[in-house]
């Protein structure tokens, strides 16, 4: 990693993540999975699109080629738009934690395209690391009885398409604006899910919202938000295959959460956090990050 400082951003994504799919399944239980998805993309696009404008970002897009849009308009399809239709439906077919063990596998899909689109390399840390992350969220998912069928199937598909549209990403990012490239994910993705709405007769059910159902897409459009600003600024300067990874520390906030909500915690999943955080911690380098925080405390006392 070029800086320690980023990393703070995939962490923040990682939580994020956590307790977004938490929340996200019970939105999927009061909304159209995909008028939820659409209305999620759309609120974020148009805030994206606000931040576009006050950091003055226009003239960057001005100087946009052909090319550049052409990446753009495929990371919008492919990141913002087929994924989370797939993905919400698939997650209204299953647990939250079994979403959450699906997505978080993404870093192994992720590190291969790396590897042959970036020229990125698999450490012994990131295999020592991915070993770690791996066995922790088997053990997790252990007592949820995971049989795979046509949820699983969708969120695997959704989970491949997003660690695609990562490296996509990260390439476009060497010509492109951060903050273009994640609103144009949203922005485009949530024009490609309106078409399918209306494709399937599905648009009138957006009318007929009502106040707890927009709550929910509100609540888990800031989350969202939160997830895109984190995600994209970390990228940046982070190896897709070592940010992905980092994201698996969601999963056992989801399933903390989960568990939290209807059952108690035995050791099986204290010890399979534990194997995350591991994993986590071997990746980041966290000796590193506690030197960062040591040496701010000692610049704040000498300043004072």
């Amino acid at each position: 990693m070029k800086n320690n400082k980023v990393i703070y951003f995939i962490l923040a994504t990682a939580i994020i993540s956590g307790f977004s799919i938490f929340i996200n399944k019970y939105g999927v239980s009061v909304v159209n999975p995909y008028v939820f998805a659409w209305l999620k993309n759309m609120l974020v696009a148009i805030i994206l699109i606000g931040v576009i404008v006050a950091w003055k970002d226009r003239k960057s897009l001005r100087a946009l080629n052909f090319k550049n849009w052409l990446m753009l308009l495929v990371i919008g399809i492919i990141g913002g738009g087929i994924p989370f239709l797939m993905f919400f439906k698939g997650l209204s077919l299953v647990s939250a934690a079994e979403g959450a063990f699906i997505h978080k596998t993404m870093f192994i899909y992720a590190a291969i395209l790396g590897i042959i689109f970036l020229g990125e390399k698999i450490t012994k840390k990131f295999f020592v690391a991915g070993l770690f992350l791996i066995l922790g969220n088997i053990l997790l998912l252990k007592n949820f009885h995971f049989t795979f069928g046509l949820g699983s199937a969708l969120v695997l598909g959704a989970t491949i398409l997003w660690a695609i549209e990562n490296v996509i990403s990260r390439l476009a990012m060497k010509e492109i604006s951060w903050r273009i490239v994640a609103s144009a994910r949203m922005f485009f993705g949530s024009i490609f899910i309106l078409f399918f709405l209306l494709a399937t007769n599905q648009a009138s059910l957006i009318s007929g919202l009502g106040a707890k159902q927009i709550g929910w897409t509100v609540i888990t459009a800031l989350l969202l938000l939160g997830y895109v600003l984190t995600w994209y600024r970390g990228l940046k300067e982070v190896r897709v295959g070592e940010a992905t990874a980092i994201l698996v520390l969601g999963a056992p906030i989801t399933t903390v959460l989960n568990l939290v909500a209807g059952k108690a915690i035995g050791w099986q999943e204290f010890a399979a956090s534990g194997l995350i955080l591991l994993g986590v911690f071997t990746m980041i380098n966290i000796k590193d990050i506690l030197g960062h925080f040591k040496n701010k405390k000692e610049v704040i006392y000498v300043r004072a």
